[in-house]
Formats: C-alpha cells, structure tokens, sequence
C-alpha cells in the first residue's frame, strides 16, 4: 500500500489542479469544437488549445530540470516522490500561467499576440509532458539529459523561434529584438 502513495498524491494534485483551472475560468476544451492530441501550429489560436503543441516541449524540459534538481536536492527520496513533487510543481505553474496577469505578460512581452491561456485539457498534457521528462531524464542520467535539453531548445529556436530558455527570458526581461526575430522580421 506504501507503494501507492505517492501515485495517488499526484492523482489528488491534478484533479485539484483540474478543478482550480475550471474555477479560474478555463475552459476544458477548445472553443473550435475539435478535440486533437496534437497541433503543430506553433503561433495560432490552436496552441495552448489542444492537448500537445509545440510547447509541450517546453513542459518536457520542465520535467528534466525538476528531475536534476530534486535528485540533488532530495537525492534520499524515492523517485516516486520526487516525481510526485515535479508534478506539484507543473501544477503551481499552470495554475500561475493562466492568471490574467501572467497571460497579458505573454501577450504583451512575447509572440502570443492573441494567447488567451491554456485550456484544461492542455494544461493537463503540460502536467503529463513534465512528468514524461522527468522519468526521461531520469533514465538518461544528468549528462545525456544534458545533452538532449540543449539539443531540443536548439531545436525549437530553429523551428518556432522560440524555447523554454527564450520564454522565461522573455517574460521576465523582455528584448525587442528578440521578439522581431521571433516575428521573422
């Protein structure tokens, strides 16, 4: 039973995360009227509306950084807690995303011009590509996670113009040029 714990904390956190997202205001799915598991449109009013987009790669490395940091933060507790925690942590960062204050910075500071927030069901993919980064980095060891979270933000810079580094640059110091470059201006 010990076992099952943590597997059911992260259960109670993302249906609690669900229910508060719902509480904000959220809507659970796209207004189109389609349900997709993914959109490649990077910069449409899809993005942020479907399960997977783009940015869950983002959400993925999220998964990667919680990893190294609880392992060396926590290195006694078992994975299943820490991967519970880097859940809690995804949670308490889609909740603070899709606050009014948080969506006008991205659509003030970055390329989501006409952004309106996550809908649930994407902010439960984000919740799961976090989690699927975490396990990820976990196999690979420090180095290669290393290794593949350099690679995949090279990659987004080169196919969206964007990254999770770009985005939290972006939001907390935004640089014109950056977003011109990101415009393809």
């Amino acid at each position: 039973m010990r076992k099952l714990w943590p597997w059911l904390a992260i259960l109670a956190v993302v249906t609690a995360t669900a229910i508060q997202l719902g509480r904000q205001g959220r809507a659970w799915f796209c207004a189109c009227g389609r349900i997709l598991l993914w959109t490649s449109e990077a910069w449409s009013e899809n993005t942020s509306q479907h399960l997977l987009d783009p940015y869950s790669f983002t959400h993925l490395l999220h998964g990667f950084v919680f990893c190294g940091v609880l392992a060396w933060g926590v290195p006694r507790l078992p994975w299943q807690w820490r991967l519970g925690f880097a859940v809690v942590a995804e949670a308490v960062w889609e909740l603070f995303e899709n606050t009014e204050f948080v969506v006008n910075r991205y659509r003030e500071n970055t390329m989501a011009l006409g952004y309106q927030g996550d809908t649930i069901f994407n902010s439960l993919g984000d919740i799961l590509a976090c989690a699927l980064g975490f396990l990820l980095a976990r196999q690979l060891g420090w180095r290669r996670a290393l290794v593949v979270f350099v690679l995949t933000e090279i990659v987004l810079l080169i196919f969206i113009r964007d990254s999770l580094l770009l985005s939290v640059l972006m939001l907390l110091f935004p640089v014109d040029a950056l977003k011109a470059w990101q415009a393809g201006h």
